[in-house]
């Protein structure tokens, strides 16, 4: 894979403009970069992909090149991605962020956590990392956007002789597709992998209640959440010890399952303390009609984007199968399923 930074980004080949391009034009002094030459791969290439969005949220260039991207599964295999979207108002950016991480995730992209750099239309998200920089805002956006290219550029996550997988999931056995293909995952990375699996059925999780950031901290530093529980009792030590995250998802009215929700929330009391950049996420999502890709991006979101959970290739398994083991019947799922589990052999183990 080539050490250097391929700018993607909508415009004049060769050309970044405007406060984008300002941003990347500091950020990337003295980075090794260029811009893609016309019709070259993309495949094993240290990718930035850049794009400003207007105010209505809607780049018509982002749009035709995440169809692209749709359109061409494996277009970047083996490559490593960061994104930086610079909005012209304070909606969108995050949204546009996240469903180009996926479309490229789904063509064979790997992303490091934090992969995603965001700037609203006065910075003010960037106020919290101005503050503890002791800058103005423009110069965390710049440090933020530096930041991420060095991650890229570096990225080089480690392998174990034997990874820990840990799998959450909130669902019944007697009648859950999700659980149907993780049963079949499982018993697949089973002799290269430690797997550990827990369960958090309804009346044992709380949600996070919002301590203040002192009170969560407090808690965090001694391992621990105020509000306890199956989370600070088993989720919490397991991760500590593990390589990879599994989160099974059936598509709950387009959303994950309450408790997987509450999960992701309460990991944040360990978040504050504990980096999970070494750390990878899988997930198998399950629809009875559609809208997997809706779930999925929750999940990239939440853990790739805001916790930091690295994404490696394949790591994100969509299947549509709504009666009681109509998962295990579905077309040509037994090959998805063993690609699956190969991309996590390959993702993990030396």
């Amino acid at each position: 894979m080539e050490n250097e930074l391929l700018v993607l980004h909508a415009g004049r080949p060769g050309c970044l403009s405007g406060r984008l391009g300002e941003t990347l034009g500091a950020a990337l002094e003295g980075v090794p970069h260029r811009f893609p030459r016309e019709g070259e791969s993309l495949e094993n290439r240290r990718l930035l992909f850049a794009f400003s969005l207007p105010g209505n949220g809607f780049n018509v260039s982002l749009g035709s090149f995440l169809g692209w991207l749709r359109d061409h599964p494996g277009a970047l295999r083996g490559s490593v991605g960061g994104v930086v979207i610079d909005g012209a108002g304070e909606l969108y950016t995050k949204a546009a962020g996240r469903d180009l991480i996926l479309a490229a995730h789904l063509a064979g992209c790997a992303f490091p956590g934090r992969p995603l750099v965001e700037a609203t239309g006065a910075l003010g998200n960037f106020t919290v990392q101005a503050g503890n920089g002791g800058c103005d805002l423009e110069t965390a956006y710049r440090r933020a956007a530096a930041d991420l290219a060095g991650r890229v550029l570096g990225f080089d996550p480690p392998r174990r002789a034997r990874p820990r997988v840990l799998a959450l999931h909130a669902s019944s056995r007697a009648t859950s597709n999700t659980l149907d293909l993780w049963g079949r995952v499982r018993a697949r990375i089973e002799g290269d992998c430690e797997v550990r699996e827990i369960g958090l059925r309804n009346g044992t999780l709380e949600d996070c209640g919002g301590c203040p950031y002192t009170t969560c901290l407090h808690f965090g530093e001694r391992g621990g959440c105020f509000y306890g529980g199956v989370m600070v009792q088993e989720v919490f030590p397991a991760l500590r010890e593990a390589d990879a995250v599994v989160l099974l998802c059936p598509n709950y009215n387009d959303a994950l399952p309450a408790n997987l929700t509450a999960a992701v929330n309460r990991l944040t009391a360990l978040y504050r303390t504990a980096s999970f950049e070494d750390k990878a996420v899988f997930a198998i999502v399950v629809s009875g009609y559609s809208g997997g890709d809706i779930v999925a991006s929750q999940v990239v979101s939440a853990l790739c984007v805001n916790k930091g959970f690295r994404l490696p290739p394949g790591g994100i398994l969509m299947e549509t199968a709504n009666d009681a083991g109509a998962a295990l019947r579905l077309p040509g799922v037994q090959g998805r399923l063993e690609r699956f589990a190969e991309d996590m052999l390959r993702a993990l183990k030396l």
